[in-house]
């Protein structure tokens, strides 16, 4: 799965993150899978992996091991369960970025970890040299100006949301971490070409094709939508692990249709340099 990924041109492979199921997983697994990457990745591309565990302390050790086993980078998730305040969420990432020398994006998306980054919780942490990057699945892109008013170019912006990367782009991110294109990679990876290089036209043209699609990775079930969408592109099994169920039913016909309706129309994608 990964190295097709690497074959289409991703610029970099995320593991362990929300839709790689990473607290389903045992820490053995979570570096089975990083090591597995680094193999699909050959050096060509960066592998950064996902960090979110139910204390500070366990995310400590994850980051630590996690830079044993020699990725390039960690995506750090608030703790989990605990709706922390604003200072507590600012020291869970101080913490672990105290563990470990590797770079480290802040990873945010409140509807699903129940913690809100907010721009001023982030202003809170420019001194710490390790933390580079912020990513945001809040679905706010006003989030993007308001980091750049705060805290200027400090930290590299991320878009976290698959449906709304084309106006995050516009306003200021300048990576996107995306669910979807795990089976459409050509396709996303285009899609942040184009918007990157301000080839509006073209990306609107792509982005309203992949609009349904991208739609899936808003929802609550959007593990079970993108990995059902793997296995009907042949990329990969659609099987998650409980409590999260397979979809069935009128539910999982929706996501059927809405990737044969997709492949009946794919475009001829623009030439970005893949």
């Amino acid at each position: 799965v990964m190295k097709n990924l690497v074959k289409d041109g991703v610029s970099g492979l995320v593991v362990c993150g929300s839709v790689g199921e990473n607290t389903s997983l045992s820490t053995d697994e979570k570096l089975q899978i990083i090591e597995v990457a680094k193999d699909a990745a050959g050096g060509k591309i960066p592998v950064i992996a996902g960090v979110a565990e139910f204390t500070t302390a366990f995310a400590q050790k994850m980051a630590k091991e996690a830079e044993r086993v020699g990725v390039d980078g960690i995506m750090v998730m608030p703790a989990l369960v605990y709706s922390s305040k604003p200072h507590e969420t600012a020291a869970h990432f101080r913490s672990v970025a105290s563990a470990t020398d590797l770079p480290i994006m802040v990873y945010n998306n409140p509807p699903i970890y129940k913690n809100d980054v907010t721009p001023d919780i982030l202003a809170t942490l420019t001194d710490c040299d390790n933390i580079v990057c912020f990513k945001d699945s809040s679905g706010d892109t006003r989030r993007f100006i308001d980091l750049r008013n705060t805290v200027g170019d400090r930290f590299v912006l991320f878009a976290g949301l698959d449906d709304v990367v084309v106006e995050s782009i516009a306003v200021g991110a300048e990576g996107w971490i995306s669910g979807m294109s795990n089976a459409f990679p050509r396709e996303g990876e285009t899609l942040f070409r184009l918007a990157r290089q301000q080839r509006y036209e073209e990306a609107m043209a792509l982005y309203r094709w992949f609009m349904p699609l991208l739609h899936l990775d808003a929802r609550p079930d959007l593990v079970q939508c993108i990995k059902l969408c793997e296995e009907l592109l042949g990329r990969g099994s659609a099987i998650t692990r409980p409590p999260r169920l397979a979809l069935e039913g009128e539910t999982r016909q929706q996501v059927v249709a809405i990737v044969e309706q997709a492949l009946a129309t794919r475009p001829t994608l623009p030439d970005v340099g893949l």
